[in-house]
């Protein structure tokens, strides 16, 4: 699906990624002590999903690269990752990746209270806080550490063992051997470290305070309502004091955000509404008679998504009216005609939007899908060339794979077609299904060729995991 995509397949990403991420908030909530048993909030919690949006990942990408490199870090080396939860969180794993959940987004009002979050979150990346777990974790499945954190928060709060889920008993080993801490310390650490990259580039700390402020609200909550980053990021007067202290001594305190922030900040926000909320709390928030840019996004989108399709292209042309060209606005209007099956309609639109975006790889892959989809020879070829620029910036992503198989068996190419499905399989986990791909491939590849090679490396990589098992 163009646009904000929800990945079906989560479940497999996890298997590859997410065994850190949730021995991560284990260790939190096992260092920190929680105070009362996990409640039915935490026991109907399902695997992560993630979702996919152009512009909402460039406007994350927009607040955290800069502090990315105050931090000596390499944004091109750090992946940003969209949760689809209506709850305040955001979390680091695997060293390199940062998690942040759709309910944080839609709740901060200013920009700085994301950067604020994202400061902090680059200080557990740049002091190595999660390097411990790697090695130990790395085996795991998303079911056994999932188990892991809902068991072992029952347990350590309530100090029984019955009842407890088996995989909590090996989170509570692990919590024994003091393989897994993620302390008081270190959430002073990455405050004070996120603090100084803010100041490094001149932005206000006070985004910070104002998350503080939000967290405590919640502190008087039962444990079972609190968001998970009151859990995993417990406060102490501590802290809140240092963040107070900086904020009114550092020069940088009374920087507002960029006219340009604030504007991709409102898009945002409006547009994670309109497709996460339903119409009719869209239509309360953002009422007809509020004609801002904001507003309208969310209501298109709201529309769109009840399949009233005449009203949601009238406000997006009234949309690009205002803001001529501009790229996400052409997508979004692309999607609504593409979804409702004017495919011919569509394509101007996404190619339009990709021309002047040619290194986004979510609108390279749009434009692809709907020159397959088209089912016209003459597209072919253009969408073999989009996508396999898209899988060059992004080799792990499995759906752009697909539809490159799809696209060389259309052409002709075979070979390269079981290649690329071979490469979809390893980036769904599937390393059985990409052996037998690769295999195919090689039969039809010439000896030596780039294709030839790859095809040989999936095999070893793919051997490699089999060994391993």
């Amino acid at each position: 699906m163009p646009g904000l995509i929800n990945r079906a397949n989560a479940t497999r990403f996890w298997r590859r990624i997410g065994t850190q991420v949730c021995a991560l908030l284990l260790a939190a909530s096992l260092a920190l002590g929680l105070a009362a048993p996990a409640g039915p909030a935490l026991a109907q919690q399902r695997p992560l999903s993630l979702i996919r949006d152009a512009e909402i990942e460039s406007t994350i990408r927009a607040y955290a690269d800069p502090l990315f490199r105050a931090a000596g870090l390499d944004p091109l080396a750090i992946r940003v990752l969209l949760v689809n939860d209506d709850s305040i969180n955001a979390f680091v794993a695997g060293g390199q990746r940062l998690f942040i959940n759709t309910g944080l987004l839609m709740r901060a009002d200013t920009p700085n209270q994301v950067k604020g979050v994202i400061a902090h979150e680059t200080g557990h990346i740049a002091g190595a806080h999660l390097s411990r777990i790697q090695d130990e974790l790395k085996n795991a499945t998303i079911e056994q550490i999932i188990g892991m954190l809902l068991g072992a928060g029952a347990a350590v709060a309530s100090g029984k063992a019955e009842g407890v889920p088996a995989g909590a008993l090996l989170g509570n080993e692990i919590a024994k051997r003091s393989l897994l801490k993620y302390s008081r310390t270190q959430e002073a650490a990455a405050d004070q470290a996120g603090m100084g990259f803010l100041d490094a580039t001149h932005q206000s700390s006070r985004g910070m305070a104002e998350f503080f402020e939000k967290l405590e609200e919640q502190e008087f909550l039962l444990p079972q309502n609190q968001d998970p980053y009151l859990l995993t990021h417990p406060l102490t007067t501590d802290r809140v004091s240092a963040v107070e202290q900086h904020v009114s001594e550092s020069p940088f305190s009374d920087a507002k955000d960029s006219p340009e922030d604030m504007a991709r900040h409102v898009r945002m926000v409006a547009k994670l509404k309109g497709y996460i909320w339903p119409l009719s709390r869209v239509e309360q928030e953002f009422p007809k008679t509020d004609n801002s840019i904001g507003a309208r996004y969310a209501r298109a989108i709201a529309l769109y998504r009840v399949s009233r399709m005449p009203e949601a292209l009238q406000l997006m042309d009234s949309l690009l009216t205002d803001v001529p060209n501009d790229p996400y606005f052409l997508e979004q209007k692309g999607q609504i005609l593409f979804e409702n099956g004017k495919l011919q309609e569509a394509l101007p639109l996404y190619t339009a939007a990709f021309n002047q975006l040619p290194t986004e790889p979510l609108l390279g892959l749009e434009v692809a899908q709907v020159e397959i989809e088209l089912e016209q020879p003459e597209l072919t070829k253009s969408a073999i060339r989009h996508l396999e620029a898209v899988t060059t910036i992004e080799p792990r992503n499995s759906r752009a794979w697909y539809f490159l198989s799809v696209a060389y068996g259309r052409d002709g190419n075979l070979p390269m077609s079981a290649l690329a499905q071979a490469e979809q399989a390893m980036a769904q986990g599937n390393s059985d299904e990409a052996w037998a791909q690769a295999k195919r491939a090689l039969e039809g590849l010439p000896t030596g060729s780039p294709g030839w090679i790859k095809a040989n490396d999936i095999i070893g990589e793919a051997q490699m995991i089999k060994d391993n098992k």
